[in-house]
């Protein structure tokens, strides 16, 4: 039996993984599939479009439940629009067989938040979205709401990343103060970095009538999420510019790009998350995809620090 490190797992670890039949592929794995810490699934060749968000419980499979609240099945092998404001559910192609002491975790993909694509896997007897218990033996579920665009998928598309870990990954105070204090978690002198590091947003950009984010438009094109670079930005976002107030307010219900005030800087031995919500700063979702991999914005991968999308 492989004694499994505690803590986050590296590229090096999940290879390791999948090589002892903890992780599933149905055909190989794609060239960059497996992150610095984390390994991006894929979809398989179905969708089901379905009436609701659910959570099968821990009695049930996820199969039984899309019996029940399916509208229609999609196929996904040649592509397939996928409308804002429908809710589906596509199995992945990966599967897991994981050993005892070892769990994980999902979260969207940068790329998928940055075109407000809701998404989260849902497992065999889940009682939450994105976690996958330790042990865990069965097939994965993503389910998907474009809320902004109509987005073009199609089999193995990846939207979806998930995170392998044993024991008790997250610091505690004390081990954070200490880690800032030795590396510098936040490159501003008045964050407080202790349960986690607060971020503020860059309202100033370069100066007057420079650009500080984006603010989706309505009523676009279809979106492909395979192709990069390839559509215009403006004919889906509206930029915002700094008008010397150094303010912004958000209009309910609408989808904004914004970048963090402050660097951040994750040691190489380290992996990061952001809270998605926090009801003390805004009853708002902060970000969908969260996940900061090791050696983000590091000096000595050629970084000073990097700010975080928002």
């Amino acid at each position: 039996m492989t004694a499994w490190p505690d803590g986050i797992f590296s590229a090096q670890l999940i290879r390791r993984l999948a090589a002892q039949g903890a992780i599933l592929f149905p055909r190989t794995p794609d060239a960059d599939q497996i992150q610095p810490a984390s390994l991006d699934m894929r979809l398989g060749p179905r969708a089901f479009r379905v009436r609701s968000s659910f959570l099968p419980g821990p009695h049930h499979g996820v199969a039984s439940r899309i019996d029940q609240l399916k509208l229609h099945e999609i196929d996904l092998e040649g592509g397939a629009v996928l409308e804002r404001g429908c809710v589906y559910l596509v199995p992945l192609a990966e599967s897991f067989c994981l050993p005892a002491d070892v769990s994980a975790s999902a979260n969207p993909k940068s790329s998928t938040g940055r075109l407000d694509i809701f998404t989260r896997v849902i497992c065999d007897h889940a009682r939450a979205f994105d976690t996958i218990e330790a042990g865990y033996r069965g097939p994965l579920y993503l389910e998907i709401s474009p809320r902004t665009f109509p987005v073009l998928v199609r089999s193995g598309s990846r939207l979806t990343q998930v995170r392998f870990r044993k024991g008790m990954t997250r610091l505690n105070v004390k081990e954070h103060e200490a880690l800032h204090a030795e590396q510098g978690l936040v490159d501003k002198a008045n964050v407080a970095v202790g349960d986690g590091g607060s971020l503020s947003i860059d309202l100033k950009g370069d100066g007057r009538n420079g650009l500080i984010g984006f603010r989706s438009k309505h009523h676009t094109a279809v979106v492909d999420v395979d192709r990069q670079n390839a559509l215009d930005v403006l004919d889906f976002w509206e930029p915002l510019l700094d008008r010397g107030r150094n303010e912004l307010i958000l209009d309910p219900d609408e989808f904004y790009i914004l970048v963090s005030r402050e660097s951040v800087h994750v040691p190489p031995d380290f992996a990061a998350e952001m809270v998605p919500f926090d009801h003390r700063v805004g009853e708002f979702r902060v970000h969908y995809a969260g996940f900061f991999d090791p050696g983000f914005g590091h000096a000595a991968a050629g970084g000073k620090g990097a700010r975080a999308v928002l």
